[in-house]
């Protein structure tokens, strides 16, 4: 089971709420704090993530969620709701990077997420996220009452209820259709999406996400790869006997060429990784030029 999967069902599924995604991250500027509640100073992982409740009218949610110490419960520090949410900052739109900012209505604050194709899947899910939520609700405030110049065929306007500029001269119609609809609910402020790449919020933002998910799983692979290389490899016999292959000067010798084919194998695998990631930065180069308009002369 992977992080993601871990931290929604052990802080959202038992709060009847859905994770959509989830990012690693570390303070820019680092906050200056007397204690901490456990572990020692930046002895804890910090996760920003992206929920929705199952109950209707659903609520999209950004929640900040720690790990202390390498334990296995995760704790949820602080939540908000997306109408708290004022300003999404990509902070560099030409360049892919990890760092970006949240702005809410009492706090700011400044993250660098563990590589920047894991921010950019972050701002994509969070973009369409929040466009889908606003336009549920916009649809649900337009869908309230009858339109005032609206009359349901066939109804019948009694006397002395006219609009004042109808052939009947009966003035309270109006007002009486007014009391139906109600007033309008005042337009809500949706979060800003700055200095965010086009690629991020554009139409082409489907095929850049299944992009960068293929990067972050090549980078998650080349990690693997190089965590493996350096652990220090023994070879040993059963316990309790001498290892296999007469005196210890051809067990070692053995060992040694082992680990150096091993060696090999590894880097041919990391040449593949990163020649596969740069295609997959070709691709998505490709694609975001062909979807951007060309301007007309």
């Amino acid at each position: 089971m992977n992080i993601q999967s871990a931290i929604n069902r052990e802080v959202f599924v038992p709060r009847d709420e859905r994770m959509l995604v989830a990012v690693e991250v570390k303070r820019r500027k680092r906050k200056r704090v007397p204690f901490l509640p456990t572990g020692g100073k930046g002895d804890y992982v910090t996760y920003i993530c992206l929920s929705v409740t199952n109950k209707r009218p659903a609520q999209l949610l950004i929640t900040k969620i720690k790990r202390f110490g390498g334990s296995t419960p995760f704790t949820r520090r602080s939540q908000w709701t997306v109408e708290q949410l004022r300003q999404v900052n990509g902070i560099n739109p030409n360049k892919d990077c990890p760092e970006f900012d949240l702005v809410f209505d009492n706090a700011l604050d400044q993250w660098v997420a563990s590589s920047a194709p894991e921010k950019c899947i972050f701002i994509q899910i969070m973009y369409h996220a929040c466009q889908t939520y606003w336009d549920g609700k916009e649809g649900v405030h337009g869908g309230l009452g009858r339109p005032a110049g609206d009359q349901q065929k066939g109804e019948m306007v009694p006397e002395g209820q006219g609009s004042p500029g109808s052939p009947t001269g009966r003035p309270g119609l109006q007002a009486r259709r007014k009391s139906i609809v109600g007033p309008k609910p005042p337009k809500p402020r949706k979060p800003e999406f700055v200095n965010c790449h086009s690629k991020l919020t554009g139409d082409a933002s489907n095929v850049n996400l299944i992009l960068n998910r293929c990067k972050v799983f090549f980078n998650r692979m080349k990690k693997a790869m190089v965590l493996k290389r350096s652990r220090p490899q023994t070879v040993a016999g059963p316990s309790g006997q001498r290892p296999y292959g007469g005196s210890m000067g051809s067990v070692v010798q053995k060992a040694s060429q082992a680990l150096h084919e091993r060696g090999e194998r590894l880097g041919r695998a990391e040449e593949k990784t990163v020649d596969l990631m740069h295609k997959a930065q070709q691709f998505a180069d490709t694609a975001h030029k062909q979807s951007t308009p060309t301007p007309s002369h």
